[in-house]
């Protein structure tokens, strides 16, 4: 179901309320500029801030919009396994395809408690994605764990935001090669995919969608020198978009592709450093998207 380029779409805002007509056109530019699914909600998304009104809004409108041309990733994650089980219901109603899931953060549960909470969100129904991203739970979901998730019928895949490289093998070995693999740093697509990844869950394809779509394209295609020089032409935005905290570079990026675009951001997000938009300026301008 889910392969490629997979943004992680920011979510904009207009005087503090999201703004849904400019998402809509948003996500409609993913997909002209070749996006192979879409994530509202997610991180990226600044999820942690969205109310569940406007968590389903964003979803629904994704939905719409998408009109089966892509699959919708609905990110769902929650450290409270009832509030999480909520918003999964809420996303098969909206219609999404599946549901992006991490596992509890603050509260930190053991290997045991990682498995009932994905379990249990499992079972609503929707397609699960699993979401491993250490740096931000303070989790991590063990190799072992993620094998028994797999054993579970609605399991699909994982993204994986751990930075090792060696977890795609150990994952393939564990979960099987039917178990979907995306990539949750842009940074290490190239060598994700190589050890059996398919894709990327992308900060980066906010800014640059084309790119992002092609360079995925030429490692299903096995061009994997058109892949390096993509790679070599994208790294330096892969790392700009993270010299402050994101989603901020990104969405200033963005608005400095597409001016109609507002860099706004929820609290307690704030603008980006002098330093990150140099950073992000020079990106932009040696990917030649500025």
């Amino acid at each position: 179901m889910f392969f490629g380029s997979v943004p992680a779409l920011v979510t904009p805002f207009a005087a503090g309320r999201v703004d849904l007509a400019l998402f809509r056109d948003f996500v409609e530019w993913q997909i002209a500029e070749g996006s192979d699914a879409v994530v509202p909600c997610g991180t990226t998304g600044e999820s942690a801030t969205l109310s569940t009104d406007e968590h389903r809004a964003l979803v629904t409108a994704a939905v719409e919009v998408v009109a089966g041309r892509v699959p919708v990733l609905a990110g769902c994650g929650s450290n409270d396994t009832a509030h999480a089980i909520a918003l999964t219901r809420s996303a098969m109603e909206a219609g999404a395809d599946a549901a992006l899931h991490v596992p509890p953060y603050y509260n930190r549960p053991n290997q045991d408690g990682i498995f009932a909470h994905l379990a249990a969100v499992a079972e609503v129904g929707l397609p699960i994605v699993l979401y491993n991203v250490p740096a931000r739970t303070v989790t991590d979901i063990a190799v072992e764990t993620m094998a028994r998730l797999a054993r579970l019928p609605n399991v699909i895949g994982v993204k994986d935001a751990t930075g090792n490289l060696a977890r795609v093998s150990a994952q393939r070995a564990a979960c099987g090669e039917g178990f979907v693999q995306l990539s949750g740093n842009d940074d290490m697509a190239l060598g994700f995919n190589a050890m059996g990844g398919v894709g990327c869950v992308s900060v980066t394809a906010n800014v640059a969608p084309r790119l992002c779509a092609e360079f995925q394209r030429a490692m299903r295609e096995g061009r994997w020198d058109d892949a390096l020089a993509l790679q070599d032409r994208l790294y330096p935005l892969h790392a700009a978009l993270f010299t402050d905290a994101s989603p901020g570079p990104a969405k200033y990026a963005l608005n400095r592709v597409r001016p109609d675009f507002p860099a706004d951001l929820r609290a307690p997000m704030t603008a980006p450093s002098a330093v990150s938009r140099r950073a992000v300026d020079a990106a932009l301008d040696h990917a030649g998207l500025v």
